[in-house]
Formats: structure tokens, C-alpha cells, sequence
């Protein structure tokens, strides 16, 4: 089944498919274009129109992805294939196509196949015949010439012919020398393919020879010479077997093309697909086409069918095209449009059967979202005054016949005319025009042509018949009648076309639900006719005819009003847009100052903190290495609330005071590295060895290993409490303090990686466990690296008191990477 030749012709689909093959850049996709017909498969359709999708969101990311230097090279492939030779130019064409079907491929394979599968699926199919392309391109070269490289026997061949002819034209050269009185001019020049010298008629017998040609006056006769016979022979001869061994080469050539003709034939025929996609996908761009949903059934019973928002005819100017909003199904099947001649009825029915046309052939349409249509197994289009006088046939009989065929064709009845005009195959004969459905009517000027009152009565009817049988309708009619018809029929809707009487033009712009008027007395009154004349044609009007006129005028104005005053209500929405924008603005502004100012508060507040941590470190730096006094304690712990109070009352200044109240609220005094501590949760003692005020834990050397434990489950104990659990530990006198030296303290310190930031304080613990736990030197591993974290180290080390002195490590043992370090003798 295929929609009809005669409704692509009257709806202008050949134009179309005309302006399509503009933008193929192959032959055989332009061969394609022209040729392309609607498909009436739904799935068919859908693959159609995801194809064209894909292709143009690929040029949207490779704007210059083209085909190649691709040929319709299927003809000389089929020559091959049957033992044919293919001359060395046609060869060339073959391997330019191989290459670009090979490259496109390449590029294709390599998208992703979420978003691009219809076209890998067709890149799956382009030849990868590299073999071919290089033994073509070996043996051929860009000028068609076979290469000297093509075989060494060819090469030998060349080199033979090119000695024979340099010893025939030596030869030549001396004989016009030693005969050139004979001679008419001394010159060499061809006939039949041997070289000869034009001699004098009269000096025939001073140069023995054949004679090949003779002047038109008989003055000149062209001589080979006998002496000379040998060497044209032997030159023909090797050009002989060189142009045999050209044959060969070119005839082995066309056999590896032959052993592969089907792959390449398929291949053309990808690349045309494949051009034709990209072709619609330039058109979709140059219409402003969007992809139309194709649907089974409305999404709802109220939704129509078929939706084409701001739908434009495709052959009109785009700068003068107006878009038509066009609906059918849902509440209404069949839309009749009434309104003056040359007002747009007809371009509104062209367009809505064109553009479902394009859909079914895999086109994008030019129109806007949302639009949707459903797959049509038939259209039918009656469009225009198709009169004939060799027929007999007046424009009614005309418009009547048409209609005839179409209604049969719709009810499945067998007629030679429907299948001769209607289908490009015979029109199908089952009988159930259900599966047939859904199907698409286009008639124009329904029942004109004839009686009014006999017409508009005929059109009641067909549209009836068009009802029961369920198909999608649009018709145009100038029939007062048919409007109260469409009114008062369930599945008919009204529509009109727009005629700007003050200017006596069309305005084009459909409007669905508003029957048309007919103007016809308001457009004489504006071109001047009298008013007298007016008011007697007004009353020899039915006064019901009277009636719907003034109905209609009423509609119309109050539509108009009901138009500017929504119009009205949407600019007052939109300048309400840009004042919520405006103080949605404002508001953004603010907020981004109030968190500036606040980040600022809070960077501020973060640094005294800081400084307050800092002084904290130092304090206990001072408790390390000065003698414990309860005065030297009363002292610090007055620093260290002086340092508190200055904070400010902010949110985050909670944060600094449990800092502060952590190191000076612990107990009588805070805990400090060095304190002998009671662990609760275990039941054991054990020495601090550092404390992280932040996490508020502290490690702990218990016995031979060292644990985490939280401030809170830690209890300062006078030394020698314990017994068995705290064993005997070295210590050291130093200024009147009796402090445990730590165990288990690293010869080396690996500080790779670390922040320079936090190397201070760490490094400052080691060397002070280092020096409390006796050693003499240290190695600080710092690493190279930027020198940073080096230069951070040894600004430390020059004012640290326990460091006698330090010096990079020697090249084995780590170089500037390596800081060893002498502590002070104890």
C-alpha cells in the first residue's frame, strides 16, 4: 500500500522533494530525494524520522562531516563482477569511494550508541576494503596513468619502448639531416601511427620507402623510410606489449573489485542513505524544522490526533508565510473552513496534507513543538478547478468525480478509475476500510459548482459519510448553510480565515472554533458601492441569513475584544515578570553581600582564633622547657583567660572558647604532654604524649604501646602512683622540672607530603621527644620537591634551642632531600 501518485502531485510533494535534493551532495542520494516516497509503516516512519534526528544533532557537532569523494560506482562494480575490465579512471573513482565510505565508518563506529544508533547501524554496512584502495593506488596514479611501479614488467616494457623511440627519432633526425633538399619541410610527423617525412613528389626516388599519405594537391608524399622500418616496428611493438601489460594490470585490478562488488554496491547505496539523512537534516535547519511526534492514538479523548503548531507551508516564502495552528481528532474529526476567495482556505489544506506527507517520509516539518501526527495509510486530496472540456467535464462533475473515487477507495470497493488515479499499485480490494484507517480527506470547495441549496446539500451528506467511515477531514466551502451544519454536528468543528476588511486583504491566519464570514456586502461598501444599493441587497436577504451575519459580526468583534484585552492582561504579566525578576535580583544582590559580609566576620573571627590556638601552643611549648611552678601555672592560666576573653560574642566564637576551655579547664590545670594520667575506660596508667584540642583527644604511651583516648576518660596521677602498671622510666633533671623522657622516639622523621603550614608544630614535638628521649642526632626527611617544605624545616631549626646544628645528608644517603640534625649535649 502507498499513498497516491495523484495526491503527491496536488499537494506539491514533488516540489518538495525537488528542494531536498539540493542539499545531497552524492548522485545517488540526489537520485534518492527525488524518488523519496511516504512511507505508511508507523514503525518505518519512526526509524525515518530518528535518522534525520541524528543526523542533524552529528552536523550540529561536526558541522563539516561529509560522504567523501564518493561515486556511483554500482555499474562498474557490476561490470567486474561479471568479468568486465574497468579502465584505469573508473578504478580511481572505486578506491576515492572506498576511502570515504572507510573514513565515514571509522567516524560513525566511533559515536556514542546511546544517541546515535540508526546511523552506526548504516556505518555497520560501509566496505572496509583498504586492501583494494592500496593496490589501486599502487598501480594508479592521480592523473588515470597506470604507474611504471605497477609491475617490474611494466617498468622493463617502458624503459624498452622509451630506448626504441629515442633510436627511431635518432635515426629520423639524421636522414632529414642528410636529405633536406628533399624533403618538403624538415619535419617528422605521424601517419597511421609510424613516423614519416614529408618528401618532395618530385625527389620520390631520393628516399626509398613506404608511402603512407600524400598532400591534397599530390606536391607531398609522407615516406617511412626503409631504413627506419625496422625501428617503427620494434617501437610499436614494445608500445604493444606495454599497452598489453596495461590491460593486464588493469584487468587484475577489476577482479579483486569484482570478488567484492556486492559489499561495494551495498556500501553506494549506505553512503546514499546516509547523505540523504544528512540532506534532510540541512533542509531541517534552512525550514526551521522541528521532528513531529508520530502517535497511534491522542493522548487523551479530549486531545486531538493531529497537531501542527505555527505550521508553515514549505514552498512559500519564509518571510511571507503565515503559520496556521491546525488540529483534527479529540472533539472534532472533520474541520470545515469558510472565508473569502484568496483568503488562505487553500494554503491551510495544502499545508496540513503536505506536512504529513513530509512526516511519513522521514522529513522534519516546519512547524513548532508540540506538533504530532498519526500515520496515514491513505491521503486523498481533491484541490483546485480541475474542469476539462475534452472530458465534458464541468468544474462540479470534476470536483464530483474525484470525491466518488475517494469515497470508494475509502469503503474498500473494488473501481478501475480510484485505482487508476488514486494508488501507485492497484487499489486494494478487502472490504474492511477499518484496517485502512486512519486516512486523510483534503477537499476543496465542497460542493461548488452547482445550486447552492442542491450543493450545500450534497456536502452535508459526503460529510456525513466521511464521519461514519472515521477518517481525519478538512474541507473549504463558501456555504452559509454548512456553518449551522457544523455547529450542530457532534465531530464537525467550524473554522475561518481572517480577511482584513479596512484593507480589503487576507490576513491567512486560521482560527478553529469561529465560522468565516462572507463579507461580501461590507467589502462593496468599502469599495464604494452605494449605500442604497447596500441596504436593498441587505434586505432582499433572508432575514435568518440577516441573523447569522450579525451573529457572526457580534462573535467577531467580541473575540477582538476578548483578544486585546488578553493581550492587555499578558503585557501587564510580563512587566510583572520584570519587576519579580528585578527583586528576585535585588534579593540575590543582598544575600550575596549579607555572605560576604559574614565570610568576612567569620575569616576574622578564624584568625584570632588562630592566634589564640597559637598562643596556646606556645604556653605549653613554655611548660616543656621552663621549670613548673605553681606560680609560673597561676600565671599561664591568667594568659590563657585574658586570651578567651578577647574573643568577640559571635556564633562562631564557641568555637574558640571550648578550644580555650579545653587546654585551661581541665581540672585544677590543664593536661599537658608529659602528665602521667589515669585512662579510666582501661583501667591503666600511662604518659601523654600530645593532645589535639580540635578532636579533644590526646595520645597516650601506656606500658609498650601508644593509644587515643578522649580528654574526658583521662585522670591526672602523681608520679609513682600505679606500681605495676606505670613501669620505671629514665628521666632527666631540667631546671628543678623532673619530666619522663618519652620511648620508642625515631631516629627519622619522614615529613614527605606534609603541609609547610603544619610542619612546625609536629617537628617541634619530635625534636623535643628526641631530645627528652636522648638522642644525640636526628634525620629529617623533607624530599625536594618544590623546596618549600625544606626551607620551612630549616628556618625552624635555626631558632630552635634544642638543635646544636644540622647540615644537608650526603648524596647517598638522600641529599638536599635529607636534613640531619646534632641535638644539644643533655
Amino acid at each position: 500500500m502507498a499513498i497516491a501518485r495523484q495526491t503527491l502531485d496536488t499537494l506539491e510533494f514533488p516540489k518538495v522533494r525537488q528542494h531536498l535534493a539540493r542539499y545531497a551532495a552524492f548522485s545517488v542520494s540526489r537520485e534518492m530525494a527525488l524518488n523519496l516516497i511516504p512511507s505508511v509503516d508507523p514503525v518505518d516512519v519512526r526509524r525515518r524520522l530518528r535518522r534525520t534526528d541524528e543526523a542533524r544533532r552529528l552536523l550540529d557537532e561536526m558541522p563539516d562531516l561529509t560522504i567523501g569523494g564518493a561515486r556511483d560506482v554500482r555499474p562498474a562494480a557490476g561490470l567486474a563482477r561479471r568479468g568486465g575490465v574497468c579502465d584505469a579512471t573508473t578504478l580511481l573513482e572505486i578506491a576515492a569511494t572506498l576511502a570515504g565510505a572507510r573514513r565515514l565508518r571509522a567516524t560513525l563506529l566511533k559515536l556514542d550508541p546511546d544517541h546515535f544508533l540508526l546511523l552506526r547501524e548504516i556505518a555497520a554496512d560501509l566496505p572496509a576494503l583498504p586492501a583494494i584502495e592500496d593496490a589501486i593506488g599502487r598501480a594508479i596514479g592521480d592523473d588515470g596513468q597506470v604507474l611504471d611501479s605497477a609491475s617490474p614488467k611494466l617498468a622493463r616494457l617502458r624503459a624498452e619502448v622509451r630506448i626504441a623511440f629515442n633510436r627511431l627519432q635518432e635515426k629520423l633526425h639524421n636522414l632529414i639531416t642528410i636529405h633536406s633538399d628533399a624533403l618538403q619541410e624538415p619535419i617528422i610527423t605521424v601517419r597511421n601511427g609510424r613516423y614519416v617525412v614529408p618528401v618532395k613528389a618530385t625527389h620520390r626516388r631520393a628516399i626509398r620507402g613506404l608511402v603512407h599519405d600524400q598532400s591534397a594537391s599530390g606536391a607531398t608524399l609522407y615516406i617511412e623510410p626503409l631504413t627506419i622500418v625496422d625501428l617503427n616496428n620494434a617501437w610499436r611493438e614494445a608500445q604493444l606489449a606495454e599497452q598489453k601489460e596495461v590491460e593486464r594490470i588493469l584487468a587484475e585490478l577489476s577482479a579483486q573489485v569484482g570478488d567484492h562488488a556486492d559489499a561495494i554496491v551495498t556500501g553506494v547505496e549506505s553512503l546514499a542513505t546516509l547523505d540523504l539523512a544528512f540532506a534532510m537534516a540541512r533542509y531541517a535547519v534552512a525550514m526551521r524544522c522541528v521532528m513531529p511526534e508520530i502517535v497511534d492514538a491522542p493522548p487523551s479523548p479530549d486531545e486531538p490526533l493531529l497537531l501542527l503548531t505555527a505550521a508553515r507551508h514549505p514552498l512559500i516564502d519564509p518571510q511571507q508565510v503565515v503559520p496556521i495552528d491546525m488540529r483534527l481528532g479529540g472533539s472534532f474529526r472533520i474541520l470545515l473552513i469558510t472565508g473569502p476567495n484568496t483568503g488562505g482556505k487553500t494554503v491551510a489544506l495544502k499545508t496540513t496534507g503536505l506536512l504529513a506527507l513530509m512526516a511519513q517520509a522521514g522529513m522534519h516539518v516546519p512547524a513548532a513543538h508540540p506538533s504530532r501526527v498519526p500515520v496515514f495509510k491513505q491521503i486523498f486530496a481533491d484541490i483546485g478547478d480541475e474542469q476539462s472540456i475534452e472530458q465534458s467535464l464541468s468544474t462540479f462533475s470534476s470536483h464530483m468525480t474525484n470525491i466518488i473515487r475517494i469515497l470508494r477507495a475509502l469503503e474498500g470497493a473494488p473501481n478501475e478509475e480510484s485505482a487508476e488515479a488514486f494508488a501507485a499499485d492497484p487499489t486494494p480490494t478487502e472490504p474492511a476500510c477499518a484496517e485502512r484507517l486512519p486516512a486523510l480527506v483534503l477537499l476543496d470547495e465542497l460542493g461548488a459548482g452547482t445550486d447552492p441549496v442542491e450543493g450545500s446539500a450534497l456536502a452535508r451528506a459526503i460529510i456525513e459519510r466521511l464521519l461514519e467511515l472515521g477518517v481525519l477531514g478538512v474541507a473549504t466551502t463558501h456555504y452559509a448553510e454548512l456553518k449551522a451544519f457544523a455547529y450542530a454536528t457532534p465531530g464537525v468543528e467550524n473554522a475561518s480565515v481572517e480577511f482584513d476588511v479596512e484593507t480589503l486583504a487576507p490576513t491567512y491566519k486560521l482560527t478553529i472554533g469561529l465560522p468565516g464570514r462572507s463579507n461580501a456586502l461590507a467589502i462593496a461598501a468599502r469599495l464604494g458601492l452605494s449605500p442604497a444599493l447596500i441596504e436593498r441587497a441587505r434586505a432582499s436577504m433572508a432575514r435568518q441569513d440577516v441573523q447569522v451575519e450579525d451573529l457572526l459580526a457580534g462573535i467577531h468583534r467580541e473575540r477582538a475584544a476578548a483578544a486585546a484585552e488578553l493581550q492587555r492582561a499578558m503585557e501587564v504579566r510580563a512587566d510583572a515578570e520584570k519587576y519579580r525578576e528585578r527583586l528576585a535580583a535585588e534579593l540575590r544582590e543582598f544575600e550575596a553581600r549579607r555572605s560576604e559580609a559574614w565570610q568576612s566576620a567569620r575569616d576574622e573571627i578564624e584568625a584570632e582564633l588562630r592566634q589564640a590556638r597559637s598562643e596556646v601552643r606556645r604556653l605549653r611549648d613554655e611548660f616543656r622547657s621552663v621549670s613548673v611552678s605553681r606560680r609560673w601555672l597561676e600565671e599561664a592560666e591568667q594568659r590563657l583567660h585574658e586570651v578567651r576573653a578577647s574573643l568577640p560574642e559571635t556564633p562562631t566564637g564557641a568555637l574558640a572558647e571550648r578550644a580555650v576551655t579545653t587546654v585551661v579547664e581541665q581540672g585544677p590545670r590543664p593536661l599537658h604532654p608529659g602528665d602521667v594520667v589515669r585512662v579510666r575506660s582501661v583501667g591503666l596508667i600511662g604518659e601523654i604524649l600530645s593532645i589535639d584540642e580540635e578532636e579533644q583527644t590526646a595520645e597516650v604511651q601506656v606500658g609498650g604501646f601508644r593509644m587515643q583516648a578522649d580528654l574526658a576518660e583521662l585522670t591526672r596521677e602523681k608520679r609513682g602512683d600505679g606500681k605495676a602498671e606505670q613501669p620505671d622510666r629514665p628521666a632527666y633533671e631540667s631546671r628543678g622540672a623532673s619530666i619522663p623522657a618519652p620511648r620508642d622516639v625515631s631516629l627519622e622523621l619522614d615529613m614527605r607530603g606534609w603541609r609547610a603550614a603544619d610542619a612546625r608544630d609536629r617537628l617541634d614535638r619530635y625534636l623535643n621527644d628526641a631530645y627528652l628521649a636522648g638522642l644525640p642526632w636526628v634525620r629529617i626527611i623533607h624530599g625536594k620537591g618544590t623546596g618549600a617544605l625544606r626551607q620551612a624545616v630549616r628556618d625552624l631549626l635555626k631558632e630552635h634551642k634544642l638543635v646544636a646544628s644540622f647540615s644537608s645528608a650526603s648524596a647517598a644517603e638522600g641529599g638536599e632531600g635529607v636534613t640531619i640534625v646534632r641535638l644539644q649535649e643533655r
